[in-house]
């Protein structure tokens, strides 16, 4: 960066002109400690631009005064209110319950955990934010916080809970202690939803459905057929298919199938796909992966849109068949979706075959 010099009229007395160029010199070497130590190298801009502008986060009160960014991990990607009360009179205002977080502020691995991954899920934090008005309660300190355990008869240092109550602080659903997984409080928000009159979002179900069968335990068979793309699509539509994968085993086209026991079975899958010329393989052994999974759904801007992998399965089948998949996305989703195809040059990352929790980050 370029300094314009300017020339200083000459004043009455040498002393003067001496010591007003000693106040530059000096002023000019701190600013340049400030830019130099203070705002990191190549960063000055930048920094100065984030602290002065929201960073795309969607922030619902004044209240809340830490972004999802800035946050402690603790809390995940939701925007908390911090207030009890502001939050009853936001819930009264809306019409929507209170999902009031009480948690350990810095907590232990339990509570980060649950934050990094519960309350990271991007399909459980939009449902948390459109739904619900989300309070968090510290509950390992005091003054209001504390006044608000005694409200509701929590414990205080305590691993995180999930509570979704009216505004008159009776609880819509029993109280949510599992932090060890996210099933209990995405079916607790269901059937919230439920309850109050709301229909829940396909998403959601399909987001109950494949978080059961992960708790429940995945069963692996494999298929070979003339196409696996193919393949995909037929099982990708079955129920209790969870995941898809396309490959070849023994010389031949297959498709590894994970699926719910307790939805589905293999000799199931064969009675369905057997008129299709589809065949169970005697053994899951030397699987190799093919280089294009859910090739209908990576034809289009569908590819470019983090989803579960139940999703991308049932995405990919209506794909196939012409038919469009909107009602399993949700609104943000839709919102990227729309975007993509508004700004086509742009270098958008095929997310196909990547977790959604790592890839809607990007």
């Amino acid at each position: 960066m370029m300094l314009k010099i300017f020339r200083l009229p000459a004043l009455a007395f040498p002393s003067s002109r001496v010591l007003l160029i000693g106040v530059l010199a000096g002023s000019l070497a701190l600013a340049s400690f400030a830019v130099a130590f203070i705002i990191p190298k190549n960063q000055k801009f930048e920094a100065s631009l984030s602290l002065a502008t929201p960073n795309n986060k969607r922030i619902s009160h004044p209240a809340v005064n830490e972004s999802a960014t800035s946050q402690p991990e603790e809390l995940g990607q939701v925007h908390w209110l911090r207030d009890l009360d502001l939050g009853k009179a936001e819930s009264q205002q809306s019409g929507k319950p209170l999902l009031i977080l009480f948690q350990e502020v810095p907590g232990c691995s339990n509570c980060t955990r649950f934050g990094n991954t519960t309350l990271s899920n991007p399909l459980i934090v939009e449902t948390i934010e459109t739904y619900f008005i989300p309070v968090c309660i510290f509950n390992n300190k005091g003054g209001k916080e504390a006044e608000a355990l005694r409200i509701f008869n929590e414990p205080a240092w305590n691993n995180p809970v999930v509570r979704i109550v009216r505004n008159d602080y009776q609880d819509v659903v029993p109280r949510m202690p599992n932090f060890n997984a996210s099933l209990q409080l995405v079916n607790g928000i269901r059937r919230a939803l439920n309850l109050t009159g709301k229909t829940s979002p396909r998403y959601l179900e399909l987001l109950e459905e494949e978080l059961s069968a992960r708790e429940g335990g995945l069963q692996t068979t494999t298929f070979s057929m003339y196409c696996f793309w193919t393949g995909e699509g037929t099982f990708g539509a079955i129920p209790g298919v969870i995941e898809t994968e396309p490959g070849y085993q023994d010389g031949k086209e297959v498709v590894k199938i994970q699926f719910d026991p307790d939805v589905t079975n293999r000799a199931e899958l064969e009675k369905l796909t057997q008129p299709k010329n589809m065949t169970a393989c005697a053994k899951n052994d030397g699987f190799r992966s093919d280089h294009e999974p859910k090739y209908y759904l990576a034809q289009t801007d569908y590819r470019y849109i983090p989803m579960t992998s139940l999703q991308a399965c049932r995405v990919n089948s209506l794909i196939g068949k012409r038919q469009s998949p909107d009602e399993l996305l949700s609104p943000r989703q839709l919102d990227l979706l729309k975007k993509v195809a508004e700004n086509p040059k742009k270098d958008w990352k095929n997310m196909v075959g990547h977790p959604l929790e790592e890839m809607w980050q990007i």
